[in-house]
């Protein structure tokens, strides 16, 4: 009796991945039309709620599809936010070996890299989440500040405008904007 629960436990369980394998790629399109719908109310939104969709594309983007893979991605956040960034880079390096087509674990240890002055790993770090993910407009802005860093008000203003299109009611973008307006378009006369 025993024997045939195991046989039937298994089959039950080979039945459901089959049945969770085959649902993957409709899943994955149901979560690419929400972002594409919540980047577009984002372009529209009111300051209010701008904040509300931005919370929602920030946990689309947060989720790496491992349990695993998240957990790597919480353990750098965690040391970031502890002051420990060169732990945050082995945790976030751990991440991106594992899970190179994840943009934000590539983001976030650009962050990790910035932190602690590694600014050329941090700007190719920022270039791979982009390519991923060209719509983070925090990975665009974060691009606008090393181009600051680099003292190219310029590009870094570019980044700004593009983030900007994205995220209109981004205080932090909308703030790099109005502090480099007078150096790249000129004072008024």
């Amino acid at each position: 009796m025993v024997a045939k629960f195991s046989k039937l436990k298994a089959i039950v369980a080979a039945t459901c991945l089959t049945a969770l394998i085959s649902l993957a790629p409709q899943v994955e399109a149901q979560v690419a039309k929400t972002e594409t719908d919540l980047l577009a109310q984002l372009a529209d939104a009111d300051p209010k709620d701008a904040v509300a969709i931005d919370r929602a594309l920030q946990a689309i983007w947060r989720k790496s599809g491992s349990p695993a893979m998240d957990f790597l991605l919480q353990r750098g956040l965690d040391a970031l936010e502890r002051g420990e960034p060169r732990m945050a880079v082995e945790h976030l390096t751990a991440l991106t070996d594992h899970a190179p087509d994840f943009a934000k674990g590539w983001y976030e240890r650009a962050r990790a890299y910035f932190t602690v002055g590694l600014f050329g790993p941090a700007v190719a770090d920022l270039e791979r989440a982009l390519t991923l993910n060209p719509n983070d407009y925090n990975a665009i802005f974060a691009l606008g500040t090393m181009f600051e860093q680099f003292n190219d008000p310029d590009r870094a203003y570019e980044a700004y405008q593009r983030a900007q299109a994205i995220h209109p009611h981004h205080e932090q973008i909308t703030s790099a904007l109005e502090r480099l307006k007078d150096t790249v378009e000129g004072k008024e006369l």
